[in-house]
């Protein structure tokens, strides 16, 4: 059935919205859009088309994955030549794990990868018949630390002695132009990086930093001058140490302090550091998946970029690493067994691991507008989830999923 024009009411919901559940109230969406159910019955004395029944469920806002570099087979970097039913492909399988807006991550890469892919990574609306929205992309690298490179290819690895000109010529972007880059990953304390963070910002780009070997000061440093995340926070960066915890420090800064992915299957980071990070900064975390191409399928060799990883049942079937090494190789886990995860390590709220993959997400990319809330005019991208966090139904633009 056909839902152009109509309004439909959600009722019977216990409703995620200002940091706390609420009853007794409905959510009204038209054209793929909440819209204020309050100046739509009073001003326009108007009755819903169609009434939905959320059955008591816990609606929330569909997750939003600031950080996967592909799943189900798919390579968001590797798979240049297939790109286009690639992303097709995961924006329709990451549906069934309350995902609904995500940002495709390429890995560090050489700069005719980006001539190749950058077209096809522009933002797309998300809907039943292609699934979650694309909100561009994630360019992770190749703007960072040698000595953290991680699962990256160290080959590609690039400084900006000449500023923004660099960037614009490794991405294959003109400044002042739209661009299909939605955040990207930079190592600030690299030749040339902190000061291309204000140019970058003034370009419409979230900066976000990791990969890094900065001290705390350096990353202080950074966010001063725009960049508004750090990458997988714990992952490839320098280690705490008392006396320059480097960009860990940020999470007890008095300065400004800005959001952080955190990866939340419990491999990446001890349930213990990601309890530590969350009472420091709880209305920072961003859950990610940082998702490889063998997330949703069985034990087997897949690639991250170029590079040959196994996930392998001769090892835990939760882990990949390079193939023939002991480096992880990003992870396999889904956003809403981050969403449960981070409720079991934190002992944190229903609301507050919602919002960490709904609402601060979407502050982190500054979309709250349209993700992330169920304000009016926002997406209507909604989910219904039982007391265990379990995705029961999936709503994209207003319209099930699973109808």
């Amino acid at each position: 059935m056909s839902t152009v024009g109509k309004v439909v009411k959600i009722t019977n919901a216990r409703i995620v919205r200002d940091g706390k559940i609420v009853t007794g109230e409905n959510l009204y969406v038209k054209d793929g859009k909440f819209i204020d159910g309050k100046s739509f019955f009073w001003d326009d004395q108007a009755l819903p088309d169609l009434v939905l029944d959320a059955e008591n469920a816990i609606v929330s806002p569909g997750y939003v994955d600031i950080q996967l570099n592909g799943a189900v087979g798919v390579d968001f970097t590797a798979d240049r030549e297939t790109l286009a039913e690639g992303l097709e492909k995961v924006s329709k399988a990451i549906l069934k794990w309350g995902c609904t807006a995500y940002c495709p991550t390429i890995v560090s890469s050489h700069p005719n990868v980006y001539a190749e892919s950058m077209h096809l990574l522009a933002p797309r609306q998300g809907s039943v018949e292609h699934g979650a929205e694309i909100l561009g992309a994630h360019l992770e690298g190749p703007f960072i630390s040698p000595l953290k490179f991680g699962a990256h290819d160290v080959e590609t690895l690039r400084t900006s002695p000449n500023g923004l000109s660099d960037f614009e010529s490794c991405y294959n972007f003109k400044r002042g132009e739209k661009k299909n880059i939605a955040m990207i990953t930079v190592a600030p304390e690299m030749e040339g990086i902190m000061d291309s963070i204000p140019d970058l910002v003034n370009e419409g780009i979230v900066v976000s930093i990791g990969h890094s070997s900065s001290t705390t000061a350096q990353a202080e440093e950074s966010i001063e001058k725009g960049a508004t995340l750090v990458t997988h926070m714990f992952n490839a960066m320098q280690q705490f140490h008392h006396r320059d915890p480097g960009i860990i420090g940020v999470l007890g800064s008095g300065k400004k302090r800005p959001h952080y992915g955190i990866i939340c299957d419990g491999i990446h980071c001890h349930p213990n550091s990601v309890k530590i990070a969350y009472d420091s900064h709880p209305t920072g975390v961003v859950l990610v998946t940082d998702a490889m191409s063998a997330a949703g399928l069985p034990p087997g060799q897949y690639y991250l970029g170029d590079m040959a990883v196994d996930k392998s049942e001769d090892r835990v079937e939760d882990r990949v690493y390079i193939q023939g090494t002991d480096i992880l190789a990003g992870s396999v886990i889904t956003m809403d067994e981050c969403v449960k995860n981070f409720r079991k390590f934190t002992g944190c709220s229903i609301v507050e691991a919602i919002e960490a993959a709904t609402l601060h997400p979407a502050e982190a990319l500054n979309i709250t507008h349209k993700k992330g809330t169920f304000n009016a005019g926002a997406d209507a991208d909604f989910l219904f989830l039982d007391d265990d966090l379990n995705v029961q139904r999936v709503f994209v633009a207003g319209k099930a999923v699973d109808a």
